[in-house]
């Protein structure tokens, strides 16, 4: 019970902004409940002036009873109506908030987290806490209604109205462990549904690949097998259903034999007249409902409990850690950075990436990273960025420790281009707006023209308007990367990190980005990590990492001179 008033504390927080609609939502159902307890009453005295054959009266009856329907009819309308929109704005605001905190979460939860998990929580459990102010608005105003009509027999009959008293608990206890043995097998299912979409969702964005490893079988299988998975959990739910209801089922033929019965006896023995009798057997069956809307209400409550829990430890939970950043704020970023000390590693089981490294960069220095794969190079951008928590050594930028400068002051003055860019299915115009809303169009033809980019956009049928697809799937790899360059130079950072950004380009358009870059030399901090040393020799430093440190460092020259792993590095590249 305290859960669930957590949960619906939590749920009301995106609901109270429909106060005014909920005020008119629970005034017609309120009304509902009125007109529920006069029809039966009107009802059952149609019956008794029929058999009185007093017909005038039962015409009167049948024309009040009408009018009063056309009032019922007209509350309903209004009480969809209003229910629609507090779900739609309650659903809104729910998606909105899960959204927005999900892209706050640390790198690392992301790198350990199935995206099936986000998808399902954003699309699915924010439906359900969202559907609970419909449920709570349908489900009790039925209950509350078919209530009436239990009042309405039990000013009729009291014998009957025990009778049906009696008959409601015990289908009550059946509803109730139905319910619980229901949400066991929800659970299950869902845990199981997040596997199936977080590989669904690697299947599609990995499909290419999968032909042409010619693993399609391979794959299938794996996929076969969680289907598998998935629908035997949803068959435990339905087979659960399935033998409650067949119990209810039996129940209900039994009691109504039974109320038969009853009548019968009290009308042999003139208790009860047979106009009244009819009135209760034919409200029998509203009555009993009232079991089936609790335990509805019972199921989506449950239901909603289990969607709360699961988005909340999203939004709030340590499950989820979310990224933290401090409060102080550089207005305006010089370019200095320096790291001291830094160890790092990925996670405790693993070996540091990083090992004790220091170094310092100048505002307006051009830097390169060199060393073989796994060094550590992306490691040091990556940890600039604030993409990870460091826990050994400091990182400041113009001398403020980056643990207590608030994400602005990170984020809005680092660009990095890394080697396998993600272009968004957008239009080239839109892909480029995406980092900043009031760029000009002049702005984007020059930022394209220093990438090395605009001279093919306009040979495009739609030009800057045209879609590139699902991770610019219509683009080449060099062309995927000069976006992603163009994207990065609109925003006019005071930093640039290019991570392997001219690996997949041609010699030719290597040298252009290669010009690019020198172009914005002494008036950015450039920091580039490359394979191929030829892009990098005009550097005013370069770092030799190996093996998470740094080896050594100087100019192209100096490193020839000084350090033999280098010039092999090097020396090996020009044989190529």
């Amino acid at each position: 019970m305290k859960e669930l008033k957590k949960n619906l504390h939590f749920a009301w927080k995106y609901a109270k902004y429909q106060k005014k609609n909920l005020f008119f939502l629970i005034l017609c159902n309120f009304l509902s409940i009125i007109i529920s307890v006069i029809i039966p009453i009107f009802s059952a005295k149609i019956i008794v002036e029929l058999t009185a054959n007093e017909l005038y009266q039962v015409i009167i009856i049948s024309l009040i009873i009408l009018l009063i329907e056309l009032m019922s009819n007209i509350i309903h309308y209004f009480r969809r109506n209003l229910s629609s929109v507090v779900y739609r704005e309650t659903f809104k605001k729910i998606q909105i908030d899960l959204g927005r905190e999900i892209l706050k979460l640390e790198n690392k939860c992301l790198d350990e987290t199935s995206s099936g998990v986000f998808i399902q929580r954003l699309t699915n459990d924010t439906g359900k806490i969202a559907d609970l102010f419909n449920s709570l608005n349908m489900d009790f105003t039925n209950i509350l209604t078919n209530i009436g009509i239990f009042v309405a027999i039990f000013l009729i009959n009291k014998i009957a109205f025990f009778l049906i008293l009696l008959m409601v608990i015990i289908m009550y206890v059946v509803e109730q462990k139905r319910v619980t043995t229901r949400t066991k097998n929800d659970k299950a299912l869902r845990k199981t549904n997040e596997k199936v979409s977080g590989f669904v969702s690697e299947l599609v964005r990995g499909c290419r690949d999968i032909k042409m490893l010619s693993a399609e079988d391979s794959f299938m299988k794996e996929l076969e097998g969680k289907i598998v998975n998935l629908n035997n959990e949803r068959y435990k739910m339905l087979k659960t259903d399935s033998k409650y209801s067949l119990t209810r089922d039996f129940m209900m033929d039994s009691f109504d034999t039974i109320l038969i019965a009853l009548l019968v006896y009290l009308i042999f023995t003139k208790q009860l007249v047979v106009a009244t009798a009819l009135v209760i057997y034919n409200y029998m069956g509203r009555v009993t409902s009232i079991v089936t809307f609790f335990s509805m209400l019972l199921e989506k409550l449950k239901d909603f409990n289990l969607s709360s829990e699961r988005i909340f430890s999203i939004l709030e939970s340590p499950e989820f850690p979310k990224e933290k950043f401090g409060t102080k704020h550089l207005a305006k970023v010089k370019g200095n950075f320096e790291f001291k000390n830094v160890t790092f590693s990925y996670n405790d089981e693993q070996q540091p990436v990083l090992k004790n490294i220091s170094f310092k960069v100048k505002a307006n220095e051009t830097v390169a990273f060199v060393g073989k794969s796994g060094a550590g190079k992306s490691t040091i951008f990556n940890l600039l960025c604030k993409m990870y928590e460091l826990k050994k050594g400091v990182i400041t930028i113009d001398g403020e420790d980056i643990k207590i400068l608030d994400k602005s002051s990170i984020r809005d003055n680092i660009t990095i281009i890394s080697q396998n860019p993600y272009i968004f299915n957008l239009s080239i115009k839109d892909n480029l707006r995406l980092v900043k809303e009031n760029l000009t169009d002049e702005e984007m033809v020059e930022a394209c023209k220093l990438a090395c980019l605009d001279e093919f956009i306009n040979t495009l049928p739609n030009k800057y308007d045209t879609i590139v697809g699902e991770g610019g799937i219509s683009l080449s790899g060099g062309q995927r990367q000069r976006l992603a360059i163009a994207r990065a130079l609109v925003q006019k950072t005071e930093i640039i990190l290019f991570d392997e950004a001219t690996s997949a380009l041609d010699n030719e358009t290597q040298m252009q980005i290669q010009q690019a870059i020198d172009n914005l030399k002494k008036d950015y901090t450039i920091l580039i990590i490359a394979h191929r040393l030829s892009t990098i020799i005009n550097s005013d430093h370069i770092l030799f990492l190996n093996n998470g440190q740094i080896e050594d460092s100087g100019t192209h020259e100096e490193l020839l001179k000084k350090n033999k792993n280098y010039k092999n590095l090097y020396e090996a590249e020009l044989e190529k």
